[in-house]
Formats: C-alpha cells, structure tokens, sequence
C-alpha cells in the first residue's frame, strides 16, 4: 500500500467508537461536551493540557476568528471554541477525521460555533485574511514543504494577526519509530530549531516569541512513558482514535525525548499591518 500522512491516521468509525465508549463510561444520557472529550480528542502530548498552554500563549478573544491548522477530528478547536467564545475553522487533510470531527461537533451542539473543511495545509481552502488568529499544534512533522505552510499560515491572517505553532522538532540522532505522527521515516518531516526560525521569517511574519521546550517538557514525556508502559489503557483516550498501536507509539516519542533525538518549540508569530 502507498504509504501517505492520511492513511497513517485515517481508520473507519472513528466517532462511533469514541460516543459509544463515552456512553459506557459516563451513561447514555450523559450530555457531550468538550470537556468530556478532551481525555480522547487532542491528539498530541500532554493532551488538554498542551492545548491550554498553546491557547494561553495564543490569547484568543471573544468574537474573533480563528484558524486550527491540521485540526485532526476537532478536539482543541471545540475546546478553544467553547472557552475563548470564539469561531474556529479547523482545516485537516484526513477524511476520516474530518469526517468524525463534524459528527461530534453536532453531538457537542457546537454547529454554530466550529466547522472542519477537508484539505491540506499546504493549500488551505480559506480566503485571503480571513482569520484574527491561528494555531497548528504537532502538525508540521507531517509536512515535507515547511515554507509553503507558513506562506498559507500567513495568507490565510488578516493584517496585525497573530500564529501559535507548538511543533516537534529535529535534535541529534536517529529518530526511533513508530511514533504518534508517523509509523515509518517516510512520513517523518522533522525541522532544526534554527530552520523554522528561519522558515517564519522567510514567510513574513514577525517572531513575537519563540523557545525551545524541550527541557520543561522532558519529565513530562518520562511520566508519558511510564505510564504507556506499565499502566492499562483507559476506558476514554486517544487510542480510541488510533488503536492500540498508540502504546509503542508514545513509548517511543517520549524516549526520542528524553535522549534528545527530537526537541520541541513554542513559537508566537505575527503578520505585519
């Protein structure tokens, strides 16, 4: 089988799994809500947590418009929607993903306030300055042409807008696979520090902030590790997305950390006025 970014993450009724294990946890009448989701739905380290930080760095306000670049199926962008009361379009290149994304929106009632579009982040399907904010969160790794991303991150801003991106990056060594975001090299896509520094500037933003996580964030990938290895999986979690091949997944993306094979940044970028 050819082996593609899609293919990697996509699977068959992704949101039926996901309601249908919430309903046995919590009881059928239970409502669904962003908050309900989040153990399941923001697939990145840390979870929830790693989205709070992005939004805290990002600032969202109410009203404003925003932009979740490789959305995955919706999780930060309900989350972010329901507590900065903002509008968020999330773009993502997977269909099956989309496609689970928008039934959970529906069964968050959260029509009105989130909508998922199908497509790639190197040619998003939004207009020119359409967008107040945008974030993409452990997406990039994803992506072999980095500079044409951020030219459409760029693009997609109104003037004065304002980018989080939180991505995993090259360190020294050989990564170790399978890993969350990709189970073979081939559809690993890793960028230095420096180079994405570089790669911002190249597609005019200004950096507003930008720092290397790696160091606060490795014995959180140590306590991720340890539990992947010793403890069950949950009842509600992410591996309801991406199966049980989510445990070595972890296992190895926390030791690329911990041995500095790969870093990650933080980075807060604006599109000049």
């Amino acid at each position: 089988m050819t082996l593609s970014v899609d293919r990697h993450y996509g699977n068959a009724g992704i949101a039926e799994r996901i309601l249908a294990a919430v309903r046995a946890a919590r009881g059928t009448d239970t409502p669904i809500t962003p908050e309900l989701l989040a153990p399941i739905d923001h697939f990145h380290g840390r979870g929830v947590v790693a989205t709070g930080d992005l939004v805290a760095l990002l600032d969202p306000q109410p009203g404003e418009r925003v932009l979740d670049i490789g959305s995955g199926i919706g999780g930060p962008a309900r989350w972010i929607a329901a507590k900065r009361g903002c509008h968020v379009t999330g773009v993502d290149l997977t269909p099956e993903f989309c496609e689970a994304a928008n039934s959970l929106i529906t069964a968050c009632g959260m029509t009105d306030k989130v909508r998922i579009l199908q497509g790639s982040a190197t040619d998003l399907p939004v207009p020119d300055g359409a967008f107040d904010r945008a974030y993409s969160q452990n997406v990039v790794m994803n992506i072999a042409d980095k500079p044409r991303l951020y030219r459409e991150a760029f693009r997609a801003l109104r003037p004065g807008g304002v980018a989080a991106f939180s991505n995993v990056c090259a360190g020294l060594g050989e990564v170790v696979f399978p890993v969350p975001w990709a189970s073979v090299p081939e559809l690993s896509f890793l960028a230095t520090p420096e180079q994405t520094r570089a790669d911002l500037l190249a597609a005019g933003f200004e950096i507003v902030s930008f720092r290397d996580t790696t160091d606060d964030l490795r014995a959180a990938a140590a306590r991720d590790r340890q539990r992947a290895e010793q403890e069950p999986l949950p009842a509600l979690g992410v591996h309801l997305v991406m199966g049980e091949r989510l445990r070595e997944m972890r296992i190895n993306s926390a030791r690329n950390s911990e041995e500095g094979r790969t870093r990650t940044i933080e980075a807060l970028v604006r599109k000049p006025r």
